[in-house]
């Protein structure tokens, strides 16, 4: 299918894969780094460029206010898809994590600067904006969570949170706002939103009124975010390249899951193994989008997805999605790449998580220039078993081990480590699974003396 070390558009050159670091500070780290300076920087301009005779609890409001337009401006950048920006954060995905913790962080501000900021004179024209913006980017944020909402809250309440989950007046809001395309169409509108608070906190704000160095600096915070979203909206489909596909077949491998076979009708996309692309689907439902691993191999031209029924239109894949029908790809996404770890490595994947490792694996024509041990959880025996032992055959530095969770137990990190026979620092480890056991490993591997800076995960939710 290709050879994995073959140069290819998009490739690294040998000496941008040493650029990992900054000032010894992995690369991936350098874009939260700049965030945090920008925060901290624009709030103490607020402090310092305060007004004479401005009541402080109004400035410190109307200074939350200008925090969550900087914050919100940020999130839309790191939706540009633009490659420097990926480069920063270490990948799109990881861009997308922190786009997500800045909207939530920005719309928590909008709390006090509601009760503090406040302005007698204030136009009714800015009085009106603020309550779309602030209703809207409430409702982003809710509904963003709400896939999350194990994660985000106490083990304590999880019970109460089921039990009302399961009510009638719950399932009809959930079937009302179910599902991804549901969310993405409504997510599109958070520049809109950001657009009507920052057009309040221009008109309202009485802070503007004699501190131009505050007013331009927000005008051009605010100006620079929306210009971002105004690109991803109107102008990136005219300079990110899309691939015209086909579907050349449709295969359940195991319950719940299914591989699909795109093939190119013109150009085909170049990727490297561990990516993912944006597909989008034309099913019997409609056009359907959404962000995919690519399992198969780069070097041919087919693209290769592995789908798991996660309860969106994913769970109707097999009855929606015939060959022939036509599919548009964008991308490739990511920076799952195992040539960034060290020479002793772990390979961790759990469920659909396994989908990058099975593009590792499809793409080793020639020798495996890393000592690696790979585990597979899967309730049940793993539908690639049979594969992934027929590749370890050819390559005697590649230790497998399949966990079938029915009868071995769930794969911990204690097991992991007691299987890898190497020194904790001298680790690294890639991982690709449910956020929930992701997490579990990332903190024990952390407690156990793995470098934070050597642990890579795929993040396969952007929602």
């Amino acid at each position: 299918m290709g050879n994995n070390h073959a140069s290819a558009p998009g490739d690294p050159l040998p000496g941008e894969r040493r650029r990992t670091a900054f000032l010894g500070m992995p690369l991936r780290l350098l874009g939260p780094l700049a965030i945090g300076l920008f925060a901290v920087g624009y709030g103490a301009l607020w402090v310092l460029e305060r007004p004479a005779g401005e009541p402080w609890p109004r400035h410190l409001g109307q200074l939350f206010g200008g925090e969550s337009i900087l914050l919100m401006s940020i999130a839309l950048v790191l939706t540009s898809t633009l490659p420097h920006v990926e480069r920063i954060f270490g990948g799109i995905d990881y861009a997308a994590i922190w786009h997500r913790r800045l909207a939530v962080a920005g719309a928590v501000l909008l709390l006090p600067h509601v009760e503090l900021a406040s302005n007698p004179e204030a136009t009714s024209l800015g009085k009106t904006l603020a309550v779309p913006a602030a209703l809207g980017l409430a409702a982003m944020i809710v509904w963003a969570i709400l896939p999350r909402w194990r994660s985000m809250l106490p083990g304590v309440v999880h019970g109460a949170v089921l039990r009302t989950r399961n009510t009638w007046p719950v399932q009809m809001v959930a079937r009302v706002l179910g599902g991804y395309e549901r969310w993405r169409g409504f997510h599109r509108l958070t520049g809109l939103f950001v657009a009507a608070g920052f057009l309040h906190g221009l008109l309202d704000a009485t802070a503007f009124e004699s501190t131009p160095v505050l007013r331009w600096s927000y005008v051009l915070i605010g100006g620079v975010g929306l210009a971002f979203y105004a690109y991803r909206e109107v102008l990136a489909r005219h300079f990110l390249p899309h691939h015209d596909y086909q579907v050349r077949e449709v295969r359940t491998v195991a319950p719940g899951l299914v591989d699909v076979h795109l093939k190119p009708l013109g150009k085909p996309l170049v990727f490297r193994p561990g990516q993912f692309a944006m597909i989008y689907l034309e099913t019997k439902d409609g056009w359907q989008r959404h962000p995919f691993s690519i399992s198969g191999a780069p070097g041919g031209e087919d693209i290769r997805i592995t789908v798991k029924a996660l309860g969106d239109h994913t769970a109707k894949l097999p009855d929606v999605v015939q060959p022939g029908m036509p599919a548009v790809v964008s991308g490739p996404y990511g920076r799952f790449d195992r040539r960034a770890g060290t020479a002793r490595q772990v390979w961790i994947a759990g469920g659909v998580g396994i989908t990058p490792f099975l593009s590792w694996l499809r793409s080793l024509d020639d020798e495996l220039g890393q000592t690696v041990d790979f585990f597979v959880t899967s309730a049940g025996p793993s539908p690639f078993a049979d594969e992934i032992h027929r590749i370890a055959k050819d390559h005697p530095r590649l230790t497998v081990h399949l966990i079938d969770t029915s009868t071995d137990g769930r794969l911990t990190p204690d097991r992991v480590l007691a299987a890898v026979d190497a020194d904790p620092q001298e680790l690294s480890v890639f991982m690709g699974g449910p956020d929930r056991m992701l997490r579990q490993f990332r903190r024990a591997l952390r407690a156990s003396g793995v470098r934070a800076a050597n642990i890579h995960r795929e993040y396969f939710h952007w929602r």
